[in-house]
């Protein structure tokens, strides 16, 4: 199982579409394992964009980040990273594919509602700077898992 973070953006929050996303996420068979809804400190904002603090938009982008509130949370399943940034859709919602959140959703390249872990590192990274506590992420089974994945592909 892989653990990767997603934001849902103040765009997502401000626009009501928690419960549409968090519904998408756990339709797809994903878990839940943290969550949580903060406005979060522009340090922490500063850190978790700091990949990208020489480019122009970084100042706009934590400006935006820390404009309203946003859901953190970390979600579980197998090959999370890769089945949430596909069930995320590109970058510029109004190029992303029907069927995708940002697709159906969205409509900006800049307010795009959700961000995805890329990789296992950045996910390990991210993971640590939203939920630092660990009593913060829950260890569960859900009683539809044998449901979502097949026996043969070793998930217990």
């Amino acid at each position: 199982m892989e653990r990767t973070l997603i934001l849902l953006k103040p765009d997502a929050v401000q626009r009501q579409l928690i419960g549409r996303i968090i519904s998408r996420i756990e339709d797809k068979g994903l878990k839940i394992v943290g969550l949580k809804l903060r406005q979060f400190p522009t340090a922490l904002i500063q850190q978790h964009y700091a990949v990208h603090k020489e480019r122009p938009f970084y100042k706009d982008l934590v400006g935006f980040m820390t404009s309203g509130p946003v859901v953190a949370m970390a979600i579980e399943g197998k090959n999370a990273i890769t089945v949430m940034r596909t069930l995320i859709g590109k970058t510029n919602s109004a190029e992303a594919d029907p069927g995708t959140i940002r697709g159906d959703l969205g409509m900006s390249f800049s307010n795009n509602l959700v961000h995805g872990s890329d990789s296992a590192e950045s996910a390990a990274t991210e993971l640590a700077l939203f939920f630092g506590d660990k009593d913060e992420i829950c260890s569960w089974t859900p009683v539809t898992q044998t449901w979502v994945y097949s026996s043969e592909e070793g998930v217990s």
